[in-house]
């Protein structure tokens, strides 16, 4: 299969988010019924938990016990921490369903470097995935957002992490905000089977319209970079956000 792009217009945030739990049930069961098990990595930011509600909400569809929980960036703080993506996660989605402990991988962002952090999750990918050196493993669903600079994960624009071909997972300085985070890297993203864009709000507009329709530098975009080599992207998308398309 090669890679399809498909734009999924929905009226209001909650439909949004409703039809993005539907995409995501129906991915988990698919990927259990044909591989025997469903693995996924988390986006983080303040989008995601209605959708992390509305799945926990249908947690008698799911089967938990054959699905990997991991986390496409990761803020650099402990997971206690407010910004934590993990966090979050836990709180709205994992917490409440019956998903092994065994079952979700976490970044070490307590670890006070962050490069080592992003090596040690890149070691973790390796051996759950069971790769040989050079091979990228294929998640069967990642699940992004986007910034209204066009920002996915901890990919921002002009950032060194963009030019990253080789690793899985690093550590990427953003000097607009004074830190790093700890990010998927773009190979590993365009090797997934699926990744699903979560879009909402007029503050997106400008910068969804330039990643799906415009013609500027993919480096000021990069959500435009995007693209999985061998698998689909779908982007969910509200009536706000799609207002310039």
């Amino acid at each position: 299969m090669s890679g399809s792009i498909e734009v999924r217009r929905l009226t209001t945030p909650q439909d949004l988010f409703q039809a993005a739990a539907d995409e995501f049930i129906r991915s988990a069961a698919e990927a259990v019924q044909k591989r025997g098990r469903f693995t996924v990595a988390l986006s983080g930011g303040s989008t995601p938990r209605n959708l992390f509600t509305l799945i926990a909400a249908n947690a008698g569809n799911l089967p938990w016990s054959q699905m990997f929980f991991f986390w496409g960036d990761e803020r650099h703080v402990p997971p206690t921490d407010p910004d934590s993506n993990y966090r979050m996660a836990n709180e709205s989605l994992l917490s409440k369903v019956a998903v092994p402990a065994t079952n979700i991988f976490p970044v070490p962002a307590e670890l006070p470097d962050a490069a080592a952090a992003a090596a040690r999750y890149e070691q973790t990918l390796r051996k759950f995935f069971a790769t040989d050196p050079g091979e990228v493993p294929r998640f069967d669903l990642i699940l992004l957002g986007m910034g209204p600079d066009g920002h996915t994960a901890s990919l921002f624009p002009e950032t060194a992490a963009l030019q990253e071909k080789s690793k899985l997972v690093v550590d990427n300085w953003v000097e607009k905000l004074g830190t790093s985070r700890i990010t998927f890297t773009l190979p590993l993203l365009n090797a997934a089977g699926e990744v699903v864009f979560l879009v909402s709000g007029t503050d997106k507009a400008p910068a969804l319209h330039e990643v799906l329709e415009g013609s500027g530098p993919t480096e000021k975009y990069p959500s435009k970079l995007v693209k999985p080599t061998d698998g689909q992207s779908i982007w969910f998308v509200d009536r706000a956000a799609a207002s310039l398309l």
